[in-house]
């Protein structure tokens, strides 16, 4: 499928050919909820757990007489109820490390694109070099390509730093390099914008 190329300005800078078997497929919304659910569960951090009574180490000898102590009886100095003690039914370990198979994950990356170029959201610019880092200037840019609330735009090997600086200001907009492209992002941003650099890498890493 051919896009038309734009500069910062919104002024055409030629055609791209996007490969069909990357941009042209049909999205699925059961491989998308799967990756998706997948990127969300890996994001998550082992859930901790608390020490209980058998993890507690102190004595287990019979904490004083069973009569005439004047207070309550008690086995060991592991009960919940001594500061130091076991907690009771305390949080167990969790960890959340789902797996995916590659392929999958691939696919969910290609319908995530596809839907992009599908919805007519995706914007395909020769570079987002800027000279100046100036915000005011960059929100002026993207009022002319027309982008929506919120914009993920994806560079080639690195980010443009005067880039880099003038979005972080504006709110909805996320920048990454070609590496970082991944599905969840891609469907939580209303315009994907990818630059001739970040078109190249793409195709490359899936033909690696």
């Amino acid at each position: 499928m051919k896009l038309k190329v734009k500069t910062l300005d919104a002024k055409a800078k030629g055609d791209i050919d996007l490969k069909d078997e990357i941009f042209g497929l049909d999205p699925r919304a059961d491989i998308l909820h799967r990756v998706v659910n997948w990127q969300l569960e890996k994001r998550r951090p082992t859930a901790r757990a608390a020490r209980e009574r058998s993890d507690v180490n102190r004595t287990g000898k019979k904490y004083g007489k069973q009569k005439g102590g004047g207070t309550a009886r008690h086995g060991d100095r592991r009960a919940p109820i001594f500061i130091g003690g076991g907690k009771a039914h305390g949080p167990r370990k969790r960890d959340f490390n789902p797996s995916l198979n590659k392929k999958v994950r691939a696919l969910g990356l290609k319908m995530a694109l596809s839907a992009k170029a599908k919805n007519d959201t995706l914007i395909v610019v020769e570079n987002i070099d800027l000279k100046d880092a100036k915000t005011q200037a960059l929100k002026g840019h993207f009022d002319k390509l027309g982008m929506g609330k919120s914009a993920l735009v994806i560079d080639g090997e690195g980010v443009n730093d005067n880039f880099r600086k003038a979005s972080a200001n504006i709110v909805g907009v996320d920048v990454m390099p070609a590496i970082g492209a991944n599905v969840y992002d891609i469907l939580n941003h209303e315009t994907l914008v990818l630059t001739r650099a970040a078109v190249e890498q793409l195709e490359a890493r899936f033909n690696g």
